[in-house]
């Protein structure tokens, strides 16, 4: 008789041959990420912070029943928190987010997943039962986004590659997130919004999330 294992990496549990998380990560350096954040807290602890947002988002996909892919920025490290066997390593691949971000997800679809979820590493709020939300709503509907409160999102999720939301857009702006939707209206791609989150970027965001005051 097959052992579970056997299954699981044989492919023939349907849930996660169809479901892919894939992850964006920075690699955690000093004076390269929360740059925003580290004019009011420094270079070292924006980045202690950042590894605080990271360790968070690793906890809440570890029970995420789908396949995790966690994409560096830059390259894959000898040794860092993602990298265990619950998630694949991936570098970026792109001249900006956009392309970065279609790029994993058409990737993604290449391999054979139906259902895939997008996610970067800025959010405190973020928690496994909005991911598991995501994923259902992919059953329902071909497009889920989670809103941030800073007009971008924090969360995309879709059934097939939609280049025109991610190719020839200007990102980090407040618009992101009507932009999106819009495009979505004019390809008459049901969607569905979830809970508004916030993203940590700047000290006022610190201050508002639960790691207010912070300590490391």
């Amino acid at each position: 008789m097959y052992s579970r294992s056997w299954f699981k990496l044989s492919g023939l549990f349907a849930v996660n041959m169809n479901r892919l998380l894939v992850i964006f990560t920075k690699n955690p350096e000093a004076g390269r990420v929360k740059t925003r954040l580290a004019r009011s807290v420094g270079e070292e602890k924006a980045l202690e912070i950042y590894e605080t947002l990271r360790e968070h988002t690793a906890t809440v996909t570890k029970g995420v029943d789908a396949k995790r892919m966690v994409y560096y920025s830059r390259f894959i490290p000898a040794s860092d928190l993602f990298l265990t066997e619950t998630f694949t390593p991936k570098i970026q691949q792109g001249d900006d987010l956009g392309e970065r971000m279609f790029h994993a997800i058409n990737s993604g679809f290449e391999s054979g997943f139906h259902h895939i979820v997008l996610i970067g590493t800025d959010c405190y709020e973020l928690s496994q039962e909005i991911l598991n939300q995501a994923f259902s709503a992919l059953e329902q509907c071909d497009a889920v986004v989670g809103p941030a409160t800073d007009g971008g999102f924090y969360l995309i999720g879709l059934n097939r590659p939609l280049p025109e939301l991610f190719l020839d857009r200007q990102w980090s702006t407040p618009d992101v997130l009507r932009e999106t939707t819009t495009i979505l209206q004019q390809l008459a791609i049901p969607c569905e919004l979830l809970s508004e989150l916030s993203d940590i970027d700047t000290f006022d965001d610190l201050k508002k999330s639960k790691l207010w005051p912070y300590q490391p």
